[in-house]
């Protein structure tokens, strides 16, 4: 009987994609409008590990500029950036797509009509945003789900892409209407729509972390069937696995994750693209280290992102969005290039 074995997690893989991820957060940190050396904010991080206690040779200003305002958004930029990678490696496994996203399902529209509603019709009122925006990805994903398998018993990944798009298309076109009876709101719903990591604190992180443990867990622990799963349903079906059930969770884990990742960002594209790809070309096609490390690059990467983003037209902060489309929208065109050259 075949047996599908890819190669799994190497311990040097691991290592330096963490290496990647504590460069980008102590830069992160030390830099901004205040510049502090990046040697004491990593003394000043290990001060809040208990019954460490360290001379940083930070004034109280510096320190609580390090640990209330910069380190929640750079932890943050972390579980977004780890969320959208995530979701995007997976999509790309169980639709056996290299162009899939983790907007594929109508995420994107479902949440920005939400978070359109959100702002229209209650005034701006921002602390709604994040419920109404995680609201309207789930329900996306579900009418999408739904409209997939409406027609018969086919599941297939392309029935569900197409009616991802049917979805997307027609959320969309209501939140184009709700824009026109409310256009005192639309500089608020697209300042939302170009995603944003700004943060009052650690509440946006509380927020996030039960849904990214969860939706972690559920994908990670699937990383050997999402392998079984890209040699074709016959193939893993053959094998005792059960495609439709599988591709299932794995969906409902990456969209979960993806739309808690929207609701306190916004909409930051390309993440779910780029990382996945450049992770496929160091380690090959194995998922059970595709996951893991698309999860720790797409936090450095963001984390990244975020950085260039508020420095590199200061006082004026770019929207995060911009930053990743102006590097993952070229990243696109080479990978449909590659992709449509290698027939994949």
């Amino acid at each position: 009987m075949m047996e599908v074995r890819p190669a799994g997690l190497r311990l040097s893989w691991l290592l330096a994609a963490v290496a990647v991820l504590v460069v980008a957060v102590l830069a992160g940190i030390a830099f901004g409008p205040v510049g502090l050396p990046p040697g004491s904010v990593a003394i000043e991080l290990l001060n809040l590990i208990p019954g460490v206690h360290l001379n940083s040779g930070l004034n109280e200003r510096e320190i609580a500029i390090v640990t209330d305002l910069r380190l929640p958004r750079v932890v943050l930029g972390m579980l977004v950036g780890s969320m959208l990678a995530l979701a995007g490696a997976s999509y790309q496994g169980v639709f056996r797509n290299p162009l899939a996203d983790p907007y594929l399902l109508g995420v994107a529209a479902g949440a920005g009509l939400g978070a359109t509603l959100a702002i229209a019709l209650r005034g701006g009122m921002w602390t709604s945003v994040p419920l109404f925006a995680f609201a309207g990805a789930l329900l996306a994903v579900g009418l999408t789900y739904l409209l997939g398998i409406a027609g018969g018993r086919d599941r297939s990944g392309s029935t569900l892409i197409l009616a991802g798009v049917a979805i997307s298309a027609f959320l969309a076109a209501i939140q184009t209407y709700v824009l026109q009876r409310y256009a005192d709101s639309i500089r608020e719903v697209y300042s939302w729509l170009l995603g944003r990591l700004a943060t009052g604190g650690w509440h946006d992180v509380l927020v996030i972390i039960p849904y990214a443990v969860v939706s972690a867990l559920v994908v990670l622990a699937l990383r050997r069937e999402l392998d079984v799963l890209s040699v074709g349903d016959a193939e893993a079906a053959s094998l005792g696995l059960h495609p439709a059930r599988s591709r299932l969770i794995l969906v409902a884990a990456a969209s979960l994750a993806t739309a808690a990742a929207v609701a306190v960002s916004g909409l930051i594209g390309f993440v779910g693209i780029v990382v996945p790809h450049i992770v496929r070309l160091l380690t090959g096609a194995s998922y059970r280290a595709i996951l893991p490390l698309s999860m720790i690059y797409g936090g450095a990467f963001l984390v990244g992102a975020d950085l260039i983003a508020r420095t590199v037209a200061a006082p004026t902060e770019l929207p995060i969005g911009v930053v990743t489309a102006f590097v993952g929208a070229p990243f696109f065109i080479l990978v449909l290039r590659t992709t449509r050259s290698a027939r994949l």
